[in-house]
């Protein structure tokens, strides 16, 4: 998920995922996708509830390495 979108931001969405009513909306992986990759930026997203936080750049093999260990 990309922490800057338009609409929503990532960590907004998130937390609104995490804390739904729906069944598996603690099971779901979701993962930062972000160019703001300072130790605080990794704080904040996975205080949001998400799983991992990727800076940008990233090649496409710690891509999914990251998606398989989610």
């Amino acid at each position: 998920m990309d922490v800057m979108m338009p609409v929503m931001a990532g960590l907004e969405a998130a937390r609104y995922i995490r804390w739904s009513n729906k069944a598996n909306a603690r099971d779901i992986p979701i993962i930062a996708m972000t160019a703001n990759a300072f130790t605080e930026d990794r704080r904040r997203v996975l205080e949001a509830g998400m799983n991992e936080h990727l800076g940008e750049p990233m090649g496409s093999e710690v891509l999914l390495k990251t998606i398989a260990k989610s």
